[in-house]
């Protein structure tokens, strides 16, 4: 009987393939539960080179598999690892060929208030060690930039308020990147924003990441470690603005300045445009007032040194008049110089015989008889001895007046075409003497053709009738002597011969 039965029950179960039972399952499952919030701690999360994302969530009790598919990755709102307690949004999922069902995940968020905490103080103590909160990393505020780039939402009161206050403090140009603050993909649109505003043509001097107060799942983008990077690489200046004043976000640690509001942010980015014109007429007044300052003090000095400087009218005027007493001296002290020196020059030429003296002397020498006539060239010798001396005399003469005359001219400093007329005129007359004594000269006479005929004895002869022994005379020249014969003359004029 039992037999009959269990044969018979065998015969009314339907028969699956392995197929159709798995995708049973998987219609029941998917079915069944639609979306689901799951709530546990990641583990063996493991990112493959396809971008899909594999991971556990566990709790005390269970473990469950899930899958982030590549599309869904920048998506998710987060960066999952291993440790987070998060809750995942997504459907269950069977996989036939591994008999195993899994979660696949689209959306992920932590798991309240306390992991996030501790998730934001796990990367603020890496980041701590990265030195990226080193305050030698900080770069300055500029003090008046051109361009003031802002990363916010576009929608909101924070822009408003930055633009409005950099308008009422000191207009400057603004450029706005908007991005998503809060939310899915919210991180790496402020990442990208902050990246972009450097690589940009015409650079801001400063930027601005700013948004609005919010609770701590709203801020989670500015603690996100790929914004905290993107500021530490950024080249220009960040000021942080997230949140009211009591909220602190990681950014602010990582920016370059942390302005409690976005207001605030807007005020340490430009100055104010009132101050600096009170703070430039102060100064324009302090430098006007230094520079009266020294003005006077230079202007006592050189009174002061003024009094000690003697009166100039008064040292010009007498410098005048002595110029004038003294070109009055010399206009009456030159002519009576130049007589002084012309008589000087003229003394020795009256100690000198004149010409016509020496001429009559020596013709009356040479007419006078012979017994009382020296030997010719012992006349010769005398008048070159006297012609010398007289040379000498005059050579010394001129000399001294030259002296004489160059030291008045160091001393009254005469004029130079007055002194070389004098001279000119002084050589000219002793040039004339000269030419006198030298036409008196009886070398002279004898280079003119004349011969002083003697005879043997040294007597001249002054007749022709006179009869010299054997007829023998000797002829002096001016360059020597020669002996001859007298011979007697015919009627014609011939030798007779």
């Amino acid at each position: 009987m039992m037999e009959s039965d269990a044969a018979s029950t065998r015969g009314n179960v339907p028969q699956y393939s392995v197929s159709e039972i798995s995708g049973a399952i998987k219609r029941t499952l998917e079915s069944g539960f639609g979306r689901v919030r799951v709530r546990g701690e990641v583990t063996e999360l493991k990112r493959y080179p396809s971008g899909h994302v594999y991971l556990s969530l566990k709790d005390e009790g269970g473990k469950i598999s899930g899958v982030i598919w590549r599309g869904t990755v920048s998506r998710l709102g987060m960066a999952p690892e291993n440790g987070n307690e998060v809750i995942a949004t997504g459907k269950v999922s069977s996989y036939g060929e591994r008999s195993s069902y899994q979660l696949i995940i689209d959306r992920m968020e932590f798991a309240g208030e306390g992991a996030l905490l501790a998730n934001i103080e796990r990367l603020r103590r890496k980041l701590l060690e990265e030195g990226l909160f080193e305050a030698e990393r900080k770069k300055p505020i500029p003090f008046l930039p051109t361009l003031v780039g802002v990363v916010t939402s576009r929608a909101g009161a924070v822009l408003h308020d930055i633009k409005t206050t950099i308008e009422r403090r000191f207009p400057r140009d603004v450029l706005l990147w908007p991005v998503a603050v809060q939310g899915e993909g919210a991180a790496a649109q402020i990442a990208a924003a902050i990246e972009g505003m450097a690589q940009r043509p015409r650079r801001p001097d400063v930027v601005i990441v700013a948004r609005g107060g919010g609770s701590l799942e709203d801020l989670m983008a500015f603690n996100d470690e790929r914004v905290l990077r993107a500021v530490a690489a950024c080249p220009i200046p960040v000021i942080s603005a997230v949140g009211h004043e009591t909220d602190t976000t990681l950014i602010d640690l990582v920016s370059d300045r942390r302005a409690p509001t976005p207001t605030a942010a807007a005020e340490m980015a430009v100055p104010l445009r009132s101050e600096l014109v009170a703070d430039l007429a102060h100064r324009t007044a302090r430098l006007a007032g230094g520079l009266s300052r020294i003005m006077q003090v230079s202007r006592g000095r050189l009174e002061q040194a003024t009094a000690g400087l003697p009166d100039l009218p008064s040292l010009l005027a007498t410098a005048r008049m002595r110029l004038d007493d003294r070109s009055q001296r010399l206009d009456l002290a030159l002519p009576a110089f130049v007589l002084r020196v012309r008589s000087r020059l003229d003394a020795p030429l009256h100690q000198l015989p004149s010409p016509e003296l020496i001429v009559s002397r020596a013709r009356a020498a040479l007419t006078a008889p012979s017994r009382q006539l020296p030997s010719p060239l012992l006349m010769i010798e005398r008048r070159e001895a006297a012609l010398q001396r007289a040379q000498t005399a005059l050579a010394t003469a001129w000399h001294r007046a030259d002296q004489q005359f160059h030291l008045r001219v160091e001393r009254q400093r005469l004029s130079p075409e007055t002194l070389k007329s004098a001279i000119r005129l002084q050589k000219a007359r002793l040039e004339g003497l000269g030419s006198h004594l030298e036409a008196v000269s009886p070398k002279a006479i004898l280079s003119r053709g004349y011969v002083l005929v003697q005879d043997s004895k040294g007597r001249p002869m002054t007749s022709s009738r006179a009869e010299p022994v054997n007829g023998r005379v000797v002829l002096s020249f001016t360059d020597g002597e020669r002996g001859a014969k007298l011979d007697a003359l015919t009627s014609q004029g011939d030798l007779g011969l």
